[in-house]
C-alpha cells in the first residue's frame, strides 16, 4: 500500500538487512537518464543453508554471473522479492523515450511541459494534478477502467511521476525536478483518506479493471514475477541489478530435498506455460533487443564471474537432480495446462527448520516422499548396473574392449557424482532407518540378481564388450 513514487516488493519471509539500500536503489532512478528505470533488483540472499548448500539453494551462478550479465543488457529479470520499483512503470506506463515528441513520459507529459525550472508551489502542483489529462494516451474517461474508482489513487499518480523525476541541477538532465520541489509539507490524512485507502485495498476494488492484466502485477501464471518484469522491458523500461556492500535483505530457503525440488518444480512450470503464451520473448516487441529475447528465454546464457568452484559444482549438480525430476513434470504439467486446460495444484516450499530445536539444519535430514524423486532413482539404479556389467561382459569376454569399458564406466561415474546430493538426501541422518531403506534393499536385491545374471550368462553372447549407459 503505497502513494509514494517507488515500491519495494519482498516476500513474506524476506527482510531489510541494509537499510541504506533504499538510498542505492533510489539513486539509480534518480539519477541522470534515470527516468527509463523501470525497477532495480537487488540479489537474493539466504541464511539457514547448510555449509555446504548441498541444494544449491543459493543459486550463486544465477545472481553472481546471469544477473550481472544481463545488467549490461536492458537489465536483469524480476525475480519476485528484492525489488524497488518505479510506480509508474509498474502501473503500465511507457518510458519517457517512448514519447519522444514531447520530450515526456506518457502518462504525465503535461507535467513535464509545464514544469520546467524554479520551484513549484503546493497550488501549482494541485492544478497539474488534473490539468491536461484529456489527450488521446491519457484519457481521463480510461482511468476508472484502468486504475478503478478512487480519484485519491487518481490523482496520486501524476504526483508519483513529478516525485520520482531526477533533480534538474544539471544542463544535460532533461525533465528533472527543481531543487525544493520536495520540500513543500504534505497534508495530514484524515478520515476520508483513510477510509478511500481501506476501500482500495480491499478484495473487491480491482473488479472489472485492468489491475493483474496491464496494471500491478500479472496475473495468470505461476511465476508472475518474470511476466511483469518482462511486461515492463516490453515496453520499453529498463532495469538495473544493485548488489550492495553489505547485503540488501534475507530471507528463508528451503533446505529439504523434497521441498526444494517442488520449488524447482513450480518455476520449471511458470517457465513452461511463459513459453506457450503471448509472454514468450519471440513475440517480443520492437523495444526489447535481441540478446534480451535470448536471456528471457535461456537466462544461463553469458559471461563468467568471480564464484568458487565448489560453487559452480553445486550448481551443476542440483541442475541434473532438477532436469531430470522437476524439469521434466514441469514439462507434463505446463502442456495439461495449456492444452488441456487443467489447472495445476501447488504444494507450498515448507521453510521450517525441523522440529529439533538443537539442529539448525534438521529440516535438511528429512525424508518426505514424492514422485518427483522416481525419475532420478531410476537413473542411478540404471548407471549402477551399467557399471557392474560392464565390469563383468569385460573381464569375462574372449576379447575384451578396455577403451568402450573406460568411457562407459567413467559417463557412469560422472552421471552418479552429479546425483550425489540427491542420494545423500535419501538416506537421511545417520543412525536412523527411515522407510526409504527398505526401498534401497529392494533395489540392492534386483542389483544382485541382475550381477548373477551378467557373471553367468545363459547364452554364449558375452563376447561383446563395454559398458551401457543411462544419461
Amino acid at each position: 500500500m503505497s502513494n509514494g513514487p517507488f515500491i519495494l516488493n519482498l516476500d513474506c519471509d524476506h527482510y531489510v538487512y541494509n537499510s541504506q539500500a533504499f538510498r542505492e536503489g533510489m539513486c539509480f532512478m534518480m539519477d541522470r537518464g534515470g527516468d527509463r528505470i523501470g525497477y532495480v533488483q537487488f540479489p537474493q540472499w539466504f541464511e539457514g543453508i547448510d555449509p555446504s548448500d548441498r541444494y544449491a539453494n543459493h543459486n550463486t551462478v544465477f545472481f553472481d554471473v546471469n544477473m550481472r550479465a544481463l545488467d549490461g543488457l536492458m537489465g536483469p529479470v524480476y525475480v519476485g522479492t528484492g525489488c524497488l520499483f518505479r510506480r509508474i512503470a509498474l502501473y503500465g506506463f511507457d518510458p519517457p523515450w517512448s514519447n519522444e515528441h514531447s520530450g515526456c513520459c506518457s502518462c504525465c507529459f503535461p507535467l513535464r511541459r509545464k514544469i520546467k525550472t524554479s520551484t513549484v508551489t503546493s497550488e501549482e502542483r494541485q492544478a497539474l494534478r488534473m490539468a491536461d489529462f484529456d489527450d488521446e494516451e491519457m484519457n481521463m474517461s480510461t482511468f476508472p477502467k484502468k486504475f478503478g474508482n478512487s480519484n485519491f489513487l487518481i490523482n496520486s499518480i501524476p504526483i508519483a511521476e513529478f516525485q520520482g523525476r531526477p533533480l534538474a541541477d544539471h544542463p544535460g538532465v532533461k525533465n528533472g525536478r527543481p531543487p525544493g520541489a520536495l520540500t513543500v509539507p504534505c497534508d495530514l490524512l484524515d478520515a476520508s483518506t483513510v477510509a478511500e485507502a481501506i476501500s482500495v485495498i480491499s478484495c473487491w476494488y480491482e473488479d472489472k479493471t485492468e489491475w493483474g492484466h496491464r496494471v500491478g502485477w500479472i496475473y495468470g501464471s505461476v511465476t508472475e514475477d518474470v511476466v511483469t518484469g518482462y511486461r515492463m522491458h516490453n515496453r520499453g523500461w529498463k532495469s538495473v541489478y544493485c548488489v550492495t556492500k553489505r547485503d540488501a535483505f534475507l530471507g528463508t530457503a528451503p533446505i529439504n530435498l523434497t521441498d526444494r525440488l517442488h520449488q524447482v518444480l513450480w518455476w520449471a512450470t511458470g517457465s513452461v506455460e511463459i513459453f506457450f503464451s503471448r509472454n514468450n520473448a519471440l513475440l517480443a516487441s520492437q523495444k526489447m533487443k535481441f540478446l534480451q529475447r535470448i536471456a528471457y528465454l535461456n537466462v544461463g546464457i553469458f559471461i563468467w564471474s568471480g564464484i568458487s568452484l565448489e560453487e559452480w559444482w553445486r550448481n551443476e549438480q542440483f541442475w541434473l537432480i532438477g532436469g531430470t525430476s522437476a524439469h521434466l513434470a514441469a514439462v507434463l504439467q505446463g502442456l495439461l495446462k495449456v492444452i488441456a486446460g487443467i489447472e495445476i495444484s501447488f504444494t507450498l516450499t515448507s521453510k521450517s527448520g525441523g522440529d529439533e530445536a538443537d539442529d539448525e539444519f534438521a529440516d535438511l535430514y528429512i525424508v518426505k516422499w514424492t514422485s518427483l524423486m522416481i525419475p532420478p532413482i531410476v537413473i542411478m539404479m540404471v548407471n549402477l548396473i551399467a557399471i557392474v556389467v560392464g565390469f563383468s561382459r569385460t573381464i569375462y569376454s574372449e576379447i575384451p574392449q578396455r577403451s568402450k569399458l573406460l568411457g562407459g564406466v567413467f559417463f557412469s561415474f560422472w552421471v552418479l557424482a552429479h546425483l550425489y546430493p540427491f542420494a545423500k538426501g535419501l538416506m537421511g541422518r545417520r543412525g536412523r532407518t527411515p522407510t526409504i531403506v527398505f526401498v534401497w534393499s529392494g533395489l540392492l536385491t534386483i542389483t544382485i540378481s541382475l550381477l548373477w545374471v551378467a557373471i553367468n550368462p545363459p547364452s554364449q553372447n558375452s563376447h561383446i564388450g563395454g559398458s551401457f549407459t543411462f544419461p
